[in-house]
């Protein structure tokens, strides 16, 4: 059963043996605390809230973001715009800095989904232990950041020390050759992970290259399409046929290629978002900006996180895109995508 029917009730089958009746308990975690799916309010699904100084900012100075302050104050800037909620997709071991974002959430009253998993190799040494744990080791990780609380020592060593706030979500990443050699490994972790947990896969393409082999890995591990969240399938929108193609597999599409001109232009992304509609995608679009220092207000850039709100979506409404749309990428379908599903067990 898809799990984006949230009114619904799960396995509520007797089992004559035990006498134990199970269900499901729908819930969206956040780094204060579990909230319900209703509770999510607006909110954009793949933001860059914190970045340490570490390696994948000396590979990419623009991604280091290490300011609490002006971090809170661009969180000040989204919730005054209707931001309840933020999707951090910044996983374990490359610079996440969790405790900040508990403290952040704390400070300006914006919920925050937190990620584990990981994120493309090359941000990572060599002698990283993300290279080198098995996969059933890795697994095991990432369970742990959801169900116990997330590291804070994992850049530079192996993880020992952990603070109560949770992950929410499994952040997966790949090159552009898709899951293959060493990503394997990790990508079947990742799916082991969602399969054990109940939570959602948030999983990065290189220019939308990846997708179909990032979901059939996914989906042959069990993971259901609904709990599949491709990211960046907008970067390039040339081959129409393949994005269609994605779509249809009933993943959800996060789109983020906005304000990002060196990729095409916010009208281009507007043709590629009424096509999806027009082909019947509207509960399956999620939206964010995958933000970087240069594209943060409060650290000097000049899209900031009310981009979507204050220009793009005057945008889309100029091309006929209802409200109603809106809504559903803002809201009901983030509400959708980033449920997880316990079981709950009663005698």
């Amino acid at each position: 059963m898809d799990k984006a029917d949230i009114g619904a009730v799960f396995g509520n089958e007797s089992h004559n043996e035990s006498h134990i009746e199970s269900q499901y308990e729908y819930h969206i975690q956040t780094v204060t605390g579990r909230i319900r799916p209703d509770q999510l309010g607006y909110c954009q699904s793949h933001e860059h809230l914190f970045i340490a100084d570490g390696r994948s900012a000396k590979l990419v100075p623009s991604l280091r973001l290490d300011d609490f302050d002006a971090t809170c104050s661009e969180l000040e800037l989204y919730k005054s715009i209707g931001g309840k909620s933020i999707v951090d997709a910044q996983p374990a071991g490359c610079g996440r800095m969790a405790d900040l974002q508990s403290k952040a959430s704390i400070k300006t009253g914006v919920n925050i989904i937190a990620s584990t998993g990981f994120h493309k190799l090359v941000f990572y040494p060599e002698d990283h232990w993300i290279r080198n744990m098995d996969e059933d080791s890795l697994a095991a990780l990432f369970i742990d950041e959801l169900e116990y609380g997330m590291f804070i020592d994992c850049d530079a060593s192996k993880p020992v020390r952990r603070i109560g706030s949770k992950a929410g979500v499994i952040k997966t990443a790949s090159d552009s050759e898709g899951p293959s050699g060493d990503y394997r490994r990790l990508f079947s972790a990742a799916a082991e992970a969602s399969v054990r947990s109940g939570v959602p896969i948030l999983s990065h393409t290189e220019m939308g290259m990846g997708a179909l082999e990032q979901i059939k890995l996914f989906t042959d591990h069990g993971v259901p399409a609904s709990s599949i969240i491709i990211c960046h399938l907008d970067r390039v929108l040339k081959d129409a046929g393949y994005l269609m193609e994605v779509a249809s597999t009933g993943v959800f599409l996060e789109l983020d290629t906005i304000g990002r001109f060196k990729y095409h232009s916010d009208d281009d992304e507007v043709a590629f978002i009424i096509s999806l509609l027009e082909n019947g995608f509207e509960d399956r679009i999620l939206l964010g900006l995958d933000t970087t220092r240069e594209r943060m207000k409060s650290y000097g850039g000049s899209i900031g996180l009310d981009y979507l709100h204050e220009t793009f979506f005057p945008l889309l409404r100029s091309y006929g895109v209802n409200d109603s749309h809106i809504y559903k990428f803002t809201v009901s379908n983030p509400a959708k995508a980033f449920i997880r599903m316990s079981p709950v067990l009663t005698s």
